[in-house]
């Protein structure tokens, strides 16, 4: 069991009911008999004491008899709230079962109604009010950060400006962070910038629980957002830092901005772009195409679809393109229609991408016209992937590669029934929520969500473990790669393109030690390479057993 910091920064175990009440320390009636004598905890507990194991099944049934989603969140929000050990030793055993419901889809309700199902704080809520004092603020936090999700909840999933609601996305974030890749929970900070709301809903709702006032802009952002990175890197030096879920407009000026002065990555831009390559690539060992001749056309031109490019060009690059080649090999269409030159109300993000194409305004049509081999929906527009869309992809392509990756549920382009249904079940098929087997034709598939948590634990934990000055594109190339080769032949017979989720820990790992290794070798990392670096990472990975 650890202790925690005084005011004097020296260790201390609290007792009696202030044990009981801190979740990061309380085992509830799993403290052993001399552990109830030592910490004065006789009279405060019944007398049985149950194993951990007990206690897990003891939550799965209570959770199990539950039917609404959201109320499940919110048992295993309590959970988390009076022991947290258990609440992931819960996560960690059931993670097929438990992560939709601790993040998407069920995280997407759970931000909207966010002031309804609030019962008690965690992280930091830094406003727009608080400007001049965030490094007061930051110091308010008992622990020592070695990795921050901020999120300024102007575009939380495909669900929009959800203001301070937000907060559940970084919580459900790190919550991933030490059930898939054993972050311990002391170093993880989830914090929401409340910079105001322009959702009229939100303002108006009673248990809304930001500020009442439209978002800040301009200098005035920008200004905060530079204190907040400032005072970060200050209190918490070597933290790193992921941007979550701010809107486009932000989303990559601030990734360019400050990605080479702190240890920083935007996980909607690159951990995105580096679970769709490895599915690509895992994809590409059923055709047996190569990598450099397939065509790609993106449902959505935002922070999904850019990033997504940019490592794809970088990956075709490697093959022996030109860069211009393998640009020429990425397509997009926006709510204005396809990406082209002759546009003139392209933002800067996607002018690397608009090619010299005549206007195509619907999504049907340009793949009629472009003949890609892979679609991949990141719009967040449910239903778009139509019957005639599919139809048309596997008349075009003998394994029409569908990615469908945008989330919560309803906002996903199809589902994995109708993927596989119009093309025949020839669909090479990945999602962003999660879908259940199909049967088709004799055949069961099992689609596997091209779910960013593939991605995102193994980068932070190996940016954790090496003390990475930066994250580069590199160190997500070459986790692609990783996640890719974990897949098995077993995998792709059933159809799906990344490993079984209860094998997270294992694909965490494998990726922790690719990203440090990159960073030992780029001379990023600050602190020698140690002898076995797989067991380096290994060794720091918190175990959630009593």
């Amino acid at each position: 069991m650890y202790e925690k910091p005084n005011a004097n920064g020296k260790q201390t175990m609290p007792s009696g009911l202030e044990l009981l009440r801190d979740p990061a320390l309380n085992r509830g009636t799993g403290f052993t008999e001399a552990e109830r004598d030592k910490f004065g905890l006789r009279g405060f507990l019944p007398p049985h004491v149950h194993s951990q194991e007990e206690q897990a099944v003891r939550v799965l049934t209570r959770l199990r008899r539950l039917t609404d989603p959201l109320e499940k969140f919110i048992a295993l929000n309590a959970l988390h709230d009076r022991n947290e050990t258990l609440f992931f030793r819960v996560l960690c055993d059931n993670i097929d079962e438990m992560q939709p419901l601790v993040y998407t889809p069920t995280v997407g309700l759970a931000c909207q109604k966010f002031g309804h199902i609030f019962q008690r704080p965690r992280g930091l809520f830094i406003g727009a009010n608080d400007r001049g004092r965030i490094a007061q603020l930051l110091r308010n936090w008992p622990y020592q950060a070695g990795i921050i999700v901020v999120t300024d909840g102007e575009r939380i999933l495909g669900l929009g400006d959800l203001g301070a609601n937000g907060m559940g996305i970084p919580v459900g974030k790190l919550s991933l962070y030490t059930a898939c890749a054993g972050v311990h929970p002391q170093l993880c900070l989830p914090i929401t910038l409340d910079v105001g709301c322009n959702n009229a809903a939100m303002l108006e709702d009673t248990f809304y629980v930001g500020l009442r006032q439209r978002r800040i802009t301009g200098a005035a952002y920008d200004s905060l957002i530079d204190e907040f990175i400032t005072a970060a890197t200050e209190v918490f030096p070597g933290v790193v830092i992921q941007f979550e879920d701010f809107a486009n407009h932000n989303a990559f000026r601030l990734l360019k901005k400050y990605r080479d002065r702190i240890c920083t990555f935007n996980d909607d831009i690159q951990g995105t772009a580096a679970v769709a390559l490895a599915g690509m690539f895992s994809a590409l060992r059923i055709t047996g195409g190569k990598f450099s001749e397939q065509k790609l056309l993106f449902l959505g031109a935002g922070e999904a679809a850019t990033g997504i490019c940019d490592l794809v060009v970088s990956a075709m690059t490697a093959q022996g393109l030109s860069e211009s080649t393998a640009r020429q090999r990425c397509w997009a269409l926006d709510s204005r229609g396809l990406v082209v030159k002759s546009r003139n109300d392209l933002a800067e993000h996607k002018l690397p991408y608009a090619h010299d194409h005549p206007p195509v305004r619907d999504f049907l049509t340009a793949i009629k016209t472009l003949k890609p081999t892979a679609i991949i929906g990141v719009a967040a527009v449910g239903g778009t992937f139509t019957q005639e869309v599919l139809e048309e992809m596997a008349r075009i392509n003998e394994r029409p590669i569908v990615f469908a990756l945008s989330n919560p549920t309803s906002q996903a382009e199809c589902n994995a029934e109708e993927a596989y249904r119009w093309t025949e079940g020839r669909a090479l098929f990945a999602c962003g929520s999660p879908f259940d087997p199909v049967k088709y034709a004799g055949k069961t598939y099992v689609p596997r969500q091209g779910n960013n948590s593939y991605i995102f634990p193994g980068v932070g934990l190996g940016a954790i473990v090496s003390r990475a000055r930066h994250i580069t594109d590199e160190m997500f190339m070459v986790a692609a790669h990783t996640l890719a080769h974990l897949v098995s032949e077993s995998d792709l017979e059933q159809g799906s393109l990344y490993p079984a989720l209860p094998r997270i820990r294992e694909v965490s790992m494998q990726i922790a030690a690719a990203v440090a290794e990159t960073a030992y070798k780029s001379g990023l990392a600050g602190k020698p390479r140690p002898a076995d670096v797989l067991a380096d990472v290994r060794s720091q990975m918190f175990d959630p057993h009593y």
